[in-house]
């Protein structure tokens, strides 16, 4: 066989490969590879019942999952939330509704929820629900997370979970997904070009 042909042949098997591959992580996550599909979200919050069809027409809600007893991401998220809001005008500011939904309904309770968004602003909201109302909502969002037991701390447990940001409008179209960055920077590329396009 020439070296021509010997090379055809490991592309073609790299490429069965990877495709199998791929297959086997649809089958085991049940997803197709089209990305989080949002959706409604209704959820007791620190103001009332929240959902996202009460957003304004030209408003969207930065919506983050995590908890209050995270050490280090979810404080530097809502940090970045937090700049981002300051650094626009305040028409930008009024469309722009910042959400934290606690993904750990045991121990952040509505009056717990207040206290800690309190800390970065009047404009920021804390929701949360059921296991399984949160479970339908983070399926949705693409959000994964794990209660994972830590018997020689204090807190009894953290949880692993996912740390992006999701822009989206009343109807629960994700208009867009940011990575998380420890940075307002690619929060802040992300609000103004959304906000342009709504």
């Amino acid at each position: 066989m020439t070296r021509k042909a010997l090379s055809a042949a490991f592309v073609l098997l790299v490429a069965t490969l990877a495709l199998g591959a791929y297959a086997w992580y649809q089958q085991q996550t049940g997803r197709s590879g089209e990305g989080p599909v949002g959706g409604p979200v209704e959820l007791p919050s620190t103001q009332g019942h929240f959902s996202l069809e009460q957003l304004e027409a030209d408003q969207l809600a930065v919506l983050f999952f995590g908890y209050t007893h995270c050490p280090d991401v979810c404080p530097m998220n809502m940090a970045v939330m937090r700049q981002v809001l300051q650094a626009l005008d305040d028409e930008q500011r009024r469309r722009l509704v910042p959400v934290m939904v606690s993904v750990d309904p045991e121990r952040d309770t509505l009056e717990h929820l207040e206290e800690y968004v309190g800390y970065f602003g009047e404009a920021f909201i804390g929701a949360t629900g059921s296991p399984a109302q949160l479970e339908e909502i983070a399926e949705r969002y693409g959000v994964v997370w794990r209660r994972v037991e830590a018997p020689d701390s204090a807190m009894g447990y953290t949880v692993d979970h996912t740390a992006s940001l999701f822009l989206v409008d009343r109807q629960g179209e994700i208009q867009r997904r940011v990575l998380y960055s420890p940075t307002p920077g690619p929060l802040q590329a992300a609000v103004e070009e959304a906000l342009g396009d709504a």
